[in-house]
């Protein structure tokens, strides 16, 4: 039933399954840095992270293999299964599960904690691979609904945990659907959500004096009459300039527009003041510039960027980080692991951590770009925006250019269902890569 050709373990693709070992094993390496603990020194201590970890790792690798002797075929039928019993999961935490730091998003398992929310990701590629593949093109807006409920389905239930950080890689898909024949004003419509989030919350404290009343107006709801007096000068133009067969559907969409700004304004002040955990805003507000850091809210980041640049060009060499060591850097083995790289191993080290990690999406995106079955492709490309979208944010939270909101860096961060999951979204790619040249579908 597992079992495929006797050829297909020839055509694994040994690059990935070279990256993958490497940056597994490097990680490891550097959790024993970060947790480095001189009394217990050994790195299979299971009192430590690093001994955690090695268990992790093995678990890891047994699932790797497993997945590598399914046949292609099967993954593809069971994708929707998997989908629906890793939403199970997510709703039964939420029961079921421990509260750590605020959020009830884990299963505990004696020592060992494993997050359902992880697993989303592998389980969101695989059911919109298998929905998209069946398509000729992502046109009809039926389509476009099923692909957004089959992506917001598990962030809406993640969300409740609440955890906005792995929630927000699903953005990751938004790249898939773009691919796939999604129009690229949707992308525009996102980069300018985003643009207005950020204004409406660097306003959000802001007032603004009325000319000729003593009335005073809220950033939010100036925004809104910004917003609304370039509705009226758009209309003004549309009715001079305009054919008039051509107004109507125009009068339309900037009605629709402005409205959906008002609600989307409002819609981003009740997420900020009831969705995100308090530190989550605080951390936002510092990064803006809308909140002193008297209290060091950013003191994670500031000692991140400081561990790094002590690293300079080659590092101060393999456990001698002298900000690693004395635990100056909050999570080191988790969210900033970065920093241990970059402290210990210099410039020299993150580099080629980073062009590693490079190399490996580029290696992904070429083994899309090859397949003849289209599920495969979709697969692939969801694999390789999910890592890249997670290398972007981690890094750039470790070095200040995006906010600490929680999200590992794959391979390195200590956690097994982050490895877990990681392993899985490639062990399921390099199986169905082998099967490229026999199937189709």
């Amino acid at each position: 039933m597992i079992r495929g050709p006797e050829n297909v373990a020839a055509n694994f693709d040994r690059p990935i399954l070279i990256m993958y070992i490497l940056l597994m094993f490097m990680g490891w390496a550097n959790i024993y840095a970060a947790a480095y603990d001189p009394e217990h020194a050994s790195i299979f201590d299971q009192s430590k992270e690093y001994g955690k970890q090695a268990v992790w790792m093995g678990v890891s690798l047994t699932l790797g293999a497993i997945i590598l002797m399914v046949r292609g075929d099967l993954i593809r039928t069971m994708a929707y299964g998997i989908y629906g019993g890793v939403l199970v999961l997510l709703v039964a935490v939420l029961i079921f599960g421990k509260e750590v730091n605020g959020a009830r998003a884990w299963f505990g398992v004696g020592s060992f904690g494993i997050q359902p929310a992880e697993f989303a990701k592998f389980a969101t590629a695989l059911a919109l691979s298998r929905y998209l593949s069946g398509l000729k093109a992502l046109v009809d807006t039926r389509s476009r609904l099923i692909s957004a409920i089959i992506i917001l389905s598990p962030v809406a239930l993640i969300m409740l945990q609440p955890d906005t950080g792995t929630a927000l890689v699903s953005g990751a898909f938004i790249l898939v659907l773009y691919r796939e024949g999604l129009s690229g004003n949707v992308l525009l419509l996102g980069i300018l959500a985003a643009f207005m989030s950020v204004l409406a919350l660097i306003l959000k404290e802001s007032t603004f004096d009325l000319p000729f009343t003593d009335r005073v107006l809220t950033g939010q709801y100036f925004l809104m009459i910004v917003i609304a007096v370039f509705a009226i000068v758009a209309w003004l133009f549309v009715r001079r300039f305009i054919l008039k067969r051509e107004a109507k559907r125009m009068y339309s969409y900037i009605v629709i527009g402005a409205l959906a700004s008002f609600v989307f304004i409002g819609g981003v002040d009740y997420a900020f003041e009831h969705v995100l955990a308090s530190h989550q805003k605080d951390r936002i507000l510092v990064m803006i510039g809308q909140m002193e850091d008297p209290q060091g809210l950013g003191y994670n980041v500031k000692q991140s960027q400081t561990a790094i640049g002590s690293g300079g060009f080659a590092g101060k060499g393999y456990l001698e980080g002298t900000l690693t060591k004395f635990k100056y850097v909050p999570m080191q083995s988790t969210d900033f692991i970065f920093c241990t790289v970059g402290e210990e191993w210099g410039f020299l080290g993150t580099s080629f951590v980073v062009i590693l990690f490079t190399v490996l999406i580029l290696r992904i995106i070429q083994i899309s770009d090859r397949q003849r079955s289209r599920f495969t492709r979709i697969y692939a490309y969801c694999v390789a925006s999910i890592f890249f979208l997670h290398i972007m944010i981690n890094v750039g939270m470790t070095i200040g250019l995006a906010p600490v909101i929680g999200i590992p860096l794959p391979f390195f961060s200590y956690g097994g269902s982050s490895m877990i999951a990681f392993t899985i979204l490639l062990g399921i790619l390099v199986r169905l890569d082998a099967e490229r040249l026999t199937n189709l579908r």
